[in-house]
């Protein structure tokens, strides 16, 4: 089951909800290199901009910054990028394809829930805190910013389908409280998990043992969802 953050707005689709950002980030985004030179400049050019996003911001950042660091000529970030925010919403895709783990109706573990739920907490863990630089830029900018709010919406609807259909699933099969109204489970338990992480990882809350702290999630996981 996929831990991240969770949000819901009258019932609509993932789609119709997520649509500004994608708009914005994609419209126009230059296709993949066909090379492997050119795909090994554009994961250069990713890698650099990562390591300045993370040491100075994103609104200071300038694109002269983001092709010296990488050690390519300024004017050959446009043949793979067409702004700073196209390369933060690659960065961002990047990182969700890590987080995002099979739920529990769909994986190896599916005979045993509770371990797939441990699984997919500590990997939820381990990934924000390798990614917890660009993690505190993107919490900062969707404060400040409507497109990269939009963002965060969508990565949350995202997160939100995926869990509350595990659910589902779980329910349907007799392992988990029916009673339990789904969508709003997961709207609790992965937004608890989101800000666990931030806490932790970001906000440097003392948490020094992770296996204990992933133990105590599933607990709250398994607890709220009344499987045995």
């Amino acid at each position: 089951m996929s831990n991240g953050e969770i949000a819901h707005r009258d019932g609509q689709s993932v789609e119709a909800k997520s649509s500004d950002w994608s708009d914005v980030a994609r419209a126009g985004a230059k296709p993949l290199p066909q090379t492997q030179r050119g795909r090994n400049t554009r994961a250069k050019l990713l890698e650099a901009a990562r390591r300045v996003f993370e040491r100075d911001g994103f609104l200071d950042v300038k694109i002269t910054d983001i092709t010296s660091e990488a050690g390519v000529a300024a004017g050959s970030f446009y043949t793979y990028f067409e702004s700073k925010e196209e390369t933060f919403r690659a960065l961002l895709d990047m990182m969700r394809e890590e987080q995002l783990h099979q739920d529990i109706g769909n994986s190896p573990l599916s005979d045993d829930p509770v371990e797939s739920i441990r699984r997919t907490t500590r990997s939820y863990f381990d990934s924000y805190q390798k990614n917890a630089g660009l993690m505190r830029i993107f919490e900062q900018m969707s404060a400040m910013d409507g497109v990269f709010r939009e963002a965060r919406l969508e990565r949350a609807y995202v997160f939100m389908e995926r869990n509350a259909r595990s659910i589902r699933k779980l329910q349907e099969q007799g392992r988990a409280d029916a009673s339990v109204n789904a969508e709003m489970s997961s709207l609790a338990l992965s937004s608890m998990v989101s800000r666990v992480a931030q806490l932790v990882f970001n906000f440097g809350y003392p948490a020094d043992d992770i296996e204990q702290l992933t133990e105590t999630v599933v607990q709250i996981w398994v607890k709220s969802l009344g499987i045995e």
